[in-house]
Protein backbone atom coordinates (compact mmCIF):
# COMPACT_ATOMS: atom_id res chain seq x y z
CA UNK A 1 0.00 0.00 0.00
CA UNK A 2 1.39 3.37 -1.02
CA UNK A 3 2.04 5.67 2.00
CA UNK A 4 -0.10 8.78 2.27
CA UNK A 5 1.16 12.29 1.57
CA UNK A 6 1.26 13.15 5.28
CA UNK A 7 3.13 9.93 6.06
CA UNK A 8 5.77 10.79 3.48
CA UNK A 9 6.07 14.31 4.91
CA UNK A 10 6.42 12.92 8.44
CA UNK A 11 9.06 10.39 7.37
CA UNK A 12 10.96 13.08 5.48
CA UNK A 13 11.15 15.35 8.54
CA UNK A 14 12.08 12.45 10.81
CA UNK A 15 14.93 11.20 8.64
CA UNK A 16 16.14 14.75 7.96
CA UNK A 17 16.12 15.59 11.67
CA UNK A 18 17.98 12.40 12.56
CA UNK A 19 20.52 13.05 9.80
CA UNK A 20 21.07 16.60 11.04
CA UNK A 21 21.58 15.45 14.63
CA UNK A 22 24.03 12.74 13.52
CA UNK A 23 26.00 15.31 11.52
CA UNK A 24 26.14 18.11 14.10
CA UNK A 25 26.24 16.28 17.42
CA UNK A 26 29.79 14.80 17.14
CA UNK A 27 31.20 18.25 16.34
CA UNK A 28 29.23 19.85 19.18
CA UNK A 29 30.48 17.25 21.65
CA UNK A 30 34.08 17.80 20.51
CA UNK A 31 33.77 21.59 20.88
CA UNK A 32 32.23 21.27 24.36
CA UNK A 33 34.97 18.87 25.38
CA UNK A 34 37.71 21.28 24.24
CA UNK A 35 36.02 24.16 26.07
CA UNK A 36 35.73 22.13 29.26
CA UNK A 37 39.37 20.99 29.08
CA UNK A 38 40.61 24.52 28.33
CA UNK A 39 38.64 26.02 31.23
CA UNK A 40 39.93 23.29 33.57
CA UNK A 41 43.58 23.94 32.69
CA UNK A 42 43.08 27.71 32.73
CA UNK A 43 41.51 27.58 36.21
CA UNK A 44 44.62 26.04 37.77
CA UNK A 45 47.12 27.93 35.62
CA UNK A 46 45.73 31.46 35.91
CA UNK A 47 46.78 32.11 39.56
CA UNK A 48 50.38 31.24 38.66
CA UNK A 49 50.41 33.52 35.60
CA UNK A 50 49.00 36.40 37.66
CA UNK A 51 52.17 36.34 39.78
CA UNK A 52 54.20 37.47 36.76
CA UNK A 53 55.01 41.24 36.68
CA UNK A 54 53.16 41.80 33.40
CA UNK A 55 50.08 43.63 32.21
CA UNK A 56 46.75 41.84 32.53
CA UNK A 57 46.42 41.62 28.74
CA UNK A 58 49.83 40.00 28.37
CA UNK A 59 49.07 37.65 31.25
CA UNK A 60 45.92 36.53 29.45
CA UNK A 61 47.82 35.91 26.20
CA UNK A 62 50.52 33.91 27.97
CA UNK A 63 47.92 31.88 29.87
CA UNK A 64 46.03 31.11 26.64
CA UNK A 65 49.22 29.96 24.86
CA UNK A 66 50.21 27.77 27.79
CA UNK A 67 46.71 26.28 27.92
CA UNK A 68 46.87 25.46 24.20
CA UNK A 69 50.31 23.84 24.58
CA UNK A 70 49.08 21.98 27.64
CA UNK A 71 46.09 20.55 25.77
CA UNK A 72 48.32 19.43 22.89
CA UNK A 73 50.64 17.79 25.42
CA UNK A 74 47.74 16.00 27.12
CA UNK A 75 46.56 14.59 23.79
CA UNK A 76 50.14 13.56 22.96
CA UNK A 77 50.41 11.65 26.24
CA UNK A 78 47.00 10.06 25.58
CA UNK A 79 48.24 9.00 22.13
CA UNK A 80 51.34 7.39 23.67
CA UNK A 81 49.16 5.62 26.22
CA UNK A 82 46.72 4.10 23.73
CA UNK A 83 49.62 2.77 21.64
CA UNK A 84 50.63 0.49 24.52
CA UNK A 85 48.91 -2.81 25.24
CA UNK A 86 47.58 -1.64 28.60
CA UNK A 87 46.46 1.66 27.08
CA UNK A 88 44.57 -0.10 24.28
CA UNK A 89 42.79 -2.26 26.86
CA UNK A 90 41.82 0.78 28.97
CA UNK A 91 40.65 2.64 25.85
CA UNK A 92 38.54 -0.33 24.74
CA UNK A 93 36.88 -0.69 28.16
CA UNK A 94 36.24 3.06 28.46
CA UNK A 95 34.91 3.24 24.91
CA UNK A 96 32.53 0.31 25.32
CA UNK A 97 31.31 1.49 28.72
CA UNK A 98 30.87 5.20 28.04
CA UNK A 99 31.72 6.56 24.56
CA UNK A 100 29.54 4.26 22.47
CA UNK A 101 26.52 5.54 24.42
CA UNK A 102 27.07 9.04 23.06
CA UNK A 103 24.79 9.62 20.03
CA UNK A 104 26.85 10.00 16.87
CA UNK A 105 30.09 8.69 18.41
CA UNK A 106 30.22 5.40 16.50
CA UNK A 107 29.46 7.13 13.20
CA UNK A 108 32.22 9.69 13.75
CA UNK A 109 34.70 7.03 14.94
CA UNK A 110 34.11 4.66 12.03
CA UNK A 111 34.29 7.49 9.51
CA UNK A 112 37.57 8.81 10.89
CA UNK A 113 39.04 5.30 10.90
CA UNK A 114 38.00 4.84 7.29
CA UNK A 115 39.43 8.18 6.21
CA UNK A 116 42.65 8.38 8.20
CA UNK A 117 43.14 5.07 9.98
CA UNK A 118 44.73 1.78 8.99
CA UNK A 119 41.43 0.32 7.86
CA UNK A 120 41.05 0.06 4.11
CA UNK A 121 38.84 2.87 2.88
CA UNK A 122 35.55 2.04 1.20
CA UNK A 123 36.25 4.97 -1.16
CA UNK A 124 38.12 3.93 -4.28
CA UNK A 125 38.62 7.29 -5.99
CA UNK A 126 38.19 11.06 -5.64
CA UNK A 127 36.05 12.52 -8.42
CA UNK A 128 34.30 15.68 -9.54
CA UNK A 129 30.70 14.93 -10.36
CA UNK A 130 28.11 16.99 -12.26
CA UNK A 131 24.99 15.72 -10.51
CA UNK A 132 22.44 18.08 -12.05
CA UNK A 133 23.99 18.53 -15.49
CA UNK A 134 24.62 22.22 -14.76
CA UNK A 135 28.44 22.29 -15.00
CA UNK A 136 28.48 22.86 -11.22
CA UNK A 137 30.90 20.23 -9.96
CA UNK A 138 30.82 18.53 -6.56
CA UNK A 139 33.69 16.74 -4.86
CA UNK A 140 32.74 13.12 -4.38
CA UNK A 141 34.13 9.67 -3.67
CA UNK A 142 33.39 6.56 -5.70
CA UNK A 143 32.05 3.73 -3.54
CA UNK A 144 30.93 1.31 -6.26
CA UNK A 145 30.77 0.87 -10.03
CA UNK A 146 28.17 -1.15 -11.88
CA UNK A 147 28.12 -0.99 -15.66
CA UNK A 148 27.20 2.41 -17.03
CA UNK A 149 26.47 3.75 -13.53
CA UNK A 150 28.79 4.84 -10.72
CA UNK A 151 27.83 5.20 -7.06
CA UNK A 152 29.28 8.41 -5.62
CA UNK A 153 29.20 9.68 -2.05
CA UNK A 154 29.21 13.49 -1.84
CA UNK A 155 30.01 14.64 1.75
CA UNK A 156 28.80 17.90 3.24
CA UNK A 157 31.60 20.18 4.46
CA UNK A 158 33.06 20.62 6.94
CA UNK A 159 31.60 17.44 8.47
CA UNK A 160 32.35 14.45 6.21
CA UNK A 161 30.25 12.04 8.27
CA UNK A 162 27.11 13.17 6.46
CA UNK A 163 26.29 13.61 2.80
CA UNK A 164 24.33 12.17 -0.09
CA UNK A 165 24.67 9.05 -2.23
CA UNK A 166 24.13 9.40 -5.97
CA UNK A 167 23.99 6.79 -8.73
CA UNK A 168 25.10 8.61 -11.84
CA UNK A 169 26.17 7.68 -15.34
CA UNK A 170 29.87 7.35 -16.09
CA UNK A 171 29.92 10.49 -18.24
CA UNK A 172 28.80 12.61 -15.27
CA UNK A 173 31.97 11.69 -13.38
CA UNK A 174 35.31 13.43 -13.93
CA UNK A 175 37.98 11.22 -12.48
CA UNK A 176 41.15 12.41 -10.69
CA UNK A 177 44.35 10.95 -9.31
CA UNK A 178 43.96 12.78 -5.99
CA UNK A 179 44.46 10.64 -2.89
CA UNK A 180 41.47 9.86 -0.65
CA UNK A 181 43.02 11.64 2.35
CA UNK A 182 43.79 14.76 0.31
CA UNK A 183 40.26 14.83 -1.05
CA UNK A 184 38.80 14.47 2.42
CA UNK A 185 40.91 17.35 3.72
CA UNK A 186 39.25 19.64 1.17
CA UNK A 187 35.86 18.64 2.60
CA UNK A 188 36.90 19.32 6.18
CA UNK A 189 38.44 22.67 5.19
CA UNK A 190 35.29 23.75 3.29
CA UNK A 191 36.89 23.48 -0.14
CA UNK A 192 40.34 24.90 0.62
CA UNK A 193 42.93 22.97 -1.38
CA UNK A 194 40.53 21.94 -4.16
CA UNK A 195 43.01 23.21 -6.75
CA UNK A 196 44.90 19.95 -6.25
CA UNK A 197 41.81 17.99 -7.32
CA UNK A 198 41.36 20.07 -10.47
CA UNK A 199 45.07 19.85 -11.31
CA UNK A 200 44.92 16.05 -11.06
CA UNK A 201 41.93 15.51 -13.31
CA UNK A 202 42.26 12.59 -15.69
CA UNK A 203 41.53 13.49 -19.31
CA UNK A 204 38.74 11.52 -20.89
CA UNK A 205 40.00 8.95 -23.41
Amino acid sequence: MKPSFFSRIRNFFQTTLIGGVAAILPITILILFFRWLASLVFRYLNPIVELLPLSSRLQEVIATVIVFIGIIFIFFLAGLLVKSRVGRFIKHVFEQKYLVRIPGYKVARDTIQQFFGNRKSFFSEVVLVDIFNSETLMTGFITDEHGEYVTVFVPTGPNPTSGNIYHVKQEKVRRTTTGIESGMKTIISCGAGSKDIFDKRVKNP
